[in-house]
């Protein structure tokens, strides 16, 4: 009796613990489901993760990732291209502060790394960014260009991306949750939990995010007196450079022709925002940056 009584207890165990972490999915659900924004184009956003919390995560990401670059001797020192980037993107921040006032209190920087063979830019919540010379150096843009990939990071910020990122990191780790629960083979179940998230989560609104990046990013030049057709000449450019592109479905970015095709319908559109005789403001940026 006492043999049959443990495992009664035990039964009992471990189905009011799995019963508690099913409730606690349950109760989480509605939240998720709640804890939505609305982009600058209009798109749903999920916010589990504030604005700030992102600004103050990235500050701190930001110096680890640069100041280890710096200890590693890999940023740059060549003082005419880092006027050049400075400039360009110091006229992007005058127009990201008119769409976003309250962005004119972020510490605005940008990073030149030398690294020859890395074809990317970055820029975190809170507007520290990052470009490395293997774009200039392999795509070889020109000034309207670099505004492009420049705006287009920038506008990654704008529409709080960084935030929605960590959001959806957080989702998926309760959709691992809600699905590993309900099996005994809970290693299988957590991988296949993983896959499903970042098929079903993370990957369409990484796409959409890129495409709002867009977006935002062209409209940015424009009013920074960019020629808007520069973000079709870009992309042209980088398709020339990786023709071995993964399946749009698989990919976190839009397929290169698509994006092509999206950003020249968005070519005419423009016109409202360019006007290259109108004086653009450069915010004020110093080099590189200071790392504290």
């Amino acid at each position: 009796m006492a043999a049959s009584s443990s495992r009664s207890e035990l039964t009992f165990s471990k189905g009011h613990s799995l019963f508690n972490r099913l409730y606690l999915v349950v109760l989480l659900i509605p939240f998720l489901l709640s804890a939505c924004a609305t982009s600058p184009t209009g798109r749903k956003q999920l916010m589990l993760v504030s604005e700030d919390t992102a600004i103050k995560a990235s500050a701190q990401a930001y110096v680890q990732e640069v100041g280890g670059l710096k200890d590693e001797g890999k940023l740059s020192n060549n003082k005419a291209l880092i006027k050049r980037i400075d400039i360009i993107t110091g006229r992007l921040i005058s127009q990201a502060i008119v769409m976003r006032p309250d962005t004119s209190d972020w510490d605005w920087s940008v990073a030149v790394i030398d690294d020859p063979e890395t074809v990317n830019a970055w820029c975190m919540a809170g507007g520290r960014m990052a470009i490395f010379t293997g774009l200039i150096d392999q795509i070889k843009p020109s000034d309207d260009e670099l505004a492009q990939v420049m705006g287009h990071e920038i506008a990654h910020a704008l529409a709080n991306h960084t935030a929605e990122k960590m959001s959806v990191s957080m989702a998926s780790s309760v959709g691992v949750l809600a699905i590993g629960v309900a099996s005994d083979n809970h290693g299988a179940a957590m991988a296949g939990a993983a896959a499903a998230a970042a098929l079903a989560i993370s990957l369409p609104n990484s796409r959409s995010a890129e495409t709002e990046a867009d977006q935002i990013g062209i409209q940015l030049a424009a009013m920074a007196g960019y020629k808007p057709e520069a973000a079709v000449t870009l992309w042209q450019k980088m398709n020339a450079l990786n023709k071995s592109h993964p399946p749009q479905f698989l990919s976190t970015h839009p397929n290169p022709d698509n994006r092509i095709k999206a950003l020249s319908a968005l070519v005419s559109e423009m016109d409202a925002y360019y006007d290259p005789t109108a004086s653009h403001p450069v915010y004020p940026l110093h080099g590189q940056p200071v790392l504290n």
